[in-house]
């Protein structure tokens, strides 16, 4: 991986764990919210698109449109999952499970699906992923498991890794193999989300606003800086890193969650969710090497 890649995944990082945290500020807007954040996106970004398609630089075929379409989708998912997680666990919690399953699922559904066998290094990737996640959502006391909504914060993170690790494998796909520029494909990926939300705008359009009342700077927050995030990502992918360099260089992320959410968010942090982040990446690390 060159220095610029490399510089562009740490970048990249920063910036996604910044607007995770104005997320988790408007957790109890809901989809309302992502659709507000999806329009401010839609929008900013529109100059760039339109300067490629008039340069006559983005060639469409139906395999790349399939692709977009399916981005789309798996992303309007993992959005509404991330923004439900947020309502219901901390930021230090659902973030750094949600970034952290994404490579252990991976290797899991190598295993029951394409029948691959692990190597020594991947099983203890494995287990140190799984321990970094106990750690995090129960800073050390497993009982919190037992306690009403104690586990809440774990399937929540973890069905959002689950999408992460979808959407990572289809948009590689997307930018390195069919070439699709990755400022255009995350732009027709959140189009197609906004008008896949937009049905639930219009049903009640007085009440989407009230509830996006006092919310809006949040929402132009995270629709800038959540396209900015993923298109460094696909960019460094473009220049030729490797995905199985790139995913797993991306959770450094975690560790910078859980820190904005003490500094920030006054989350009830503690070295057991410190630990916790430093043995999820160590397994995250364990999984690309193997």
């Amino acid at each position: 991986m060159t220095l610029a890649s490399l510089l562009l995944v740490i970048l990249a990082s920063f910036i996604h764990a910044s607007w995770n945290l104005l997320a988790k500020r408007a957790a109890s807007v809901g989809p309302i919210f992502v659709f507000a954040y999806n329009l401010v996106a839609c929008v900013a970004y529109a100059p760039w698109v339109l300067y490629l398609l008039a340069q006559g630089m983005i060639v469409w075929t139906a395999e790349g449109v399939g692709f977009v379409l399916l981005s789309g989708i798996i992303h309007l998912a993992y959005s509404l999952c991330l923004q439900r997680g947020y309502q219901v666990a901390d930021l230090s919690v659902i973030y750094p499970v949600a970034r952290g399953t994404g490579p252990m699922l991976s290797m899991i559904g190598a295993i029951l699906i394409l029948g691959e066998m692990p190597t020594g290094l991947g099983l203890a990737g494995l287990v140190l992923v799984v321990a970094g996640i106990g750690l995090i959502a129960t800073q050390g006391n497993f009982a919190a498991f037992q306690r009403p909504g104690g586990q809440a914060g774990v399937r929540w993170g973890t069905a959002t890794g689950g999408l992460i690790a979808s959407y990572t494998v289809v948009d590689a796909y997307a930018v390195k193999a069919l070439g699709i520029a990755p400022v255009v494909l995350d732009w027709f990926s959140n189009l197609l989300r906004f008008f896949m939300l937009l049905p639930l705008v219009l049903a009640n359009p007085n009440r989407a606003l009230e509830r996006m009342r006092g919310f809006w700077w949040i929402a132009i927050g995270v629709g800038l800086l959540s396209p900015l995030s993923y298109i460094l990502v696909l960019a460094a992918l473009t220049t030729g890193a490797p995905l199985s360099l790139v995913a797993p260089m991306r959770e450094m992320s975690m560790m910078v969650g859980a820190l904005m959410g003490m500094l920030i968010l006054r989350e009830t942090v503690g070295p057991w969710r410190l630990m916790g982040c430093a043995v999820l990446i160590g397994g995250v690390v364990l999984l690309s090497a193997s």
